[in-house]
């Protein structure tokens, strides 16, 4: 309990330097099993440029790369998961990710296509009590800055399937969240890199807006 305490309190910091000039800094989570973690490179600094211009979040430019075992985790209010293949979190990893994010940590995953199984799979080692809900149209998360009537924009099109956002809740409080079916972070790259319209582009960056707003406020 001790370590928990002091662990929120870690996080409860950064949370109070979103508001100084300095900005919080933010993270992308490197982990293990093949996949390709790294996926879209210009996604987080775009939306954070995208939050910083529009006066949503005073973010660092630069996003961290943080390990899932790390406790250097403990560092960022908000860490961000994508990718299109396999993940493996062995005990370490799937118990720190789970002290973090009990402490008042933050995951966002976005399935790149082809993560599903595999994040369902691992997250259940985090939270194995736990079951990812799909979160209703009037959640806070789609209404903080922008206003997504209808849920999560679908940015590009695969399989026909409906973009849904599911979560994992934690004594009430949301502690991550997860885009299926949705391809958010590609939509927040560069729009040379998927040839996406500025319609796309603009409505991925908002709803990323959104999920850091949220995050900053609850």
């Amino acid at each position: 309990m001790k370590k928990i305490i002091i662990l929120f309190f870690i996080i409860l910091f950064n949370h109070n330097a979103f508001s100084q000039e300095s900005g919080v800094r933010i993270a992308l989570l490197k982990y293990n099993g093949g996949g390709d973690w790294y996926a879209n490179p210009s996604s987080l600094p775009n939306l954070i440029e995208f939050c910083k211009t529009n006066k949503i979040a005073n973010i660092q430019a630069e996003p961290a790369t943080v390990e899932v075992g790390s406790n250097e985790l403990f560092s960022y209010p908000f860490v961000h998961l994508t990718g299109h293949g396999n993940i493996v979190f062995n005990s370490q990893e799937a118990h720190n990710l789970r002290l973090y994010l009990e402490a008042g940590g933050f995951l966002h995953v976005d399935d790149n296509y082809g993560l599903n199984a595999y994040f369902r799979r691992e997250i259940k080692k985090v939270f194995p009590k736990e079951e990812l809900v799909e979160l209703p149209f009037s959640h806070p998360i789609y209404h903080q800055v922008y206003d997504f009537k209808t849920g999560l924009p679908k940015i590009h099109e695969h399989d026909g399937k409906a973009p849904q956002g599911f979560g994992i809740f934690h004594k009430g409080r949301l502690v991550c969240f997860y885009t299926y079916e949705c391809d958010l972070g590609d939509g927040w790259e560069d729009p040379s890199v998927h040839n996406d319209t500025t319609e796309n582009h603009n409505k991925a960056l908002k709803m990323g807006a959104n999920i850091l707003a949220f995050v900053f406020s609850h």
